[in-house]
């Protein structure tokens, strides 16, 4: 019985991303600023925008966690208060930590910010649950290698606790993304948000005494991705998800493109509300095709339900580590007025093309063809081809600023 609130929580790499994911139906967002966060490569929040970020989140009625899940080092806590200050007066929702160090600054120095315990803390077990809720964290991510009964079992032994997982995204080869093999072969530190997806490399065997000679891990003679693990994908099981304890699902993309967020977002929120509604109607959830075929549309690997719910098939994706999906994002709407939008081209387009809807309405999923372009001055264009280009294109869709065209 659904009887308290699913919160559809996304990854907001930068601005256009965060607008993107609420655009599309997140009731919460997680981002870092410059510093303490585990994606050192992506374009996160200066400090100063912060405030402004969190104005426009709770504008929308959302929520914003802030990262702050680096293992810290001595030096790491030169200018955290500083750092947490600024969070706090920008009013973040929570902040997200995995180092105890970290966790007790924090809680000696702001004691009412909320804190919420990071996957990379790998929350294995009920009483290491139980010992962060008494030590005042108010959420814990749990680790990714538990599957539905350990979920349920940490749940329900600690009922005051909200408990948040991962239900979509790229997986990592190590212990809840503990991985020193970045660090070893880059001098990148995982750990400080420095990751090269090493596990994502080709690997072949040498045996010592044939040092030049590479040897086939495998059978097949190309080598093999041995590390390389498929995306997680649990939009099947929400249901189940949600009945053993998690109330915050959780999906991985800081580093994705928008396109990706509005994707994957306007998926998950469709599937969570049509779980709703089967559960109000008495009715068995069962996950539209078209959502599993809106999946395949958002640039991912081959799926696996992970340790969540037990897969019998192979977990890892041997035959390469390039990404894939089935349609390419076109264009971005900036404008709307009557018969018209404007659009900020993002992938060349010309006349005669048809163009589908990615839309949180009633319009998701539905065609435009275009018959008629002009650029902003009104000057009518055959085809939209420089890069960031602005359009009018004419249709009589609903369409709302944000949407996105794809092909």
């Amino acid at each position: 019985m659904i009887n308290k609130k699913i919160e559809l929580l996304a990854p907001a790499g930068d601005m256009e991303k965060l607008k993107t994911a609420l655009h599309f139906g997140a009731d919460a967002v997680y981002f870092a600023g410059k510093n303490y966060g585990l994606r050192a490569f992506g374009t996160n929040f200066e400090n100063i925008s912060i405030k402004d970020t969190m104005d426009y989140i709770h504008s929308a009625g959302k929520k914003g966690y802030v990262t702050l899940n680096v293992y810290a080092r001595h030096n790491d806590f030169d200018g955290l208060k500083d750092y947490v200050q600024t969070l706090v007066d920008a009013k973040v929702d929570a902040v997200i930590v995995s180092d105890l160090g970290i966790f007790t600054f924090v809680k000696e120095n702001f004691p009412k910010l909320p804190i919420h315990i990071s996957t990379q803390a790998n929350t294995t077990n009920f009483m290491a649950a139980k010992a962060w809720h008494m030590l005042g964290a108010e959420r814990v991510v749990l680790a990714r290698e538990l599957n539905l009964d350990e979920v349920k079992n940490i749940s329900d032994k600690n009922p005051n606790l909200e408990i948040e997982a991962f239900i979509h995204g790229a997986m990592c080869i190590s212990y809840s993304g503990r991985c020193l093999l970045s660090n070893y072969l880059t001098g990148r530190d995982s750990n400080h948000g420095e990751c090269v997806q090493a596990c994502r490399w080709k690997y072949s065997l040498i045996e010592e005494t044939r040092p030049d000679e590479k040897l086939d891990i495998t059978e097949d003679s190309r080598g093999t991705y041995i590390f390389n693990s498929k995306d997680l994908c649990l939009i099947e099981h929400i249901d189940k998800v949600y009945n053993a304890g998690v109330s915050s699902f959780k999906v991985e993309g800081r580093m994705k493109s928008p396109y990706y967020v509005a994707t994957v977002i306007n998926a998950y929120r469709r599937a969570i509300d049509h779980m709703i509604e089967c559960e109000k109607s008495g009715k068995e959830y069962k996950c539209p095709t078209e959502l599993l075929d809106e999946l395949s549309k958002a640039s991912h690997r081959k799926y696996t339900t992970g340790f969540m719910i037990e897969d019998k098939n192979v977990t890892q994706n041997y035959e390469s580590s390039i990404q894939e999906q089935d349609s390419k994002f076109m264009a971005i709407v900036l404008n709307v007025s009557e018969g018209k939008i404007l659009v900020e081209q993002r992938n060349k387009f010309a006349l005669n093309d048809i163009l589908e809807v990615l839309s949180p309405t009633e319009s998701f999923r539905k065609a435009i063809k275009v018959l008629k372009m002009e650029d902003e001055n009104g000057l009518p264009l055959s085809e939209a081809k420089n890069v960031q280009q602005k359009v009018w294109i004419y249709t009589d869709l609903n369409i709302q600023v944000g949407d996105i065209l794809r092909k």
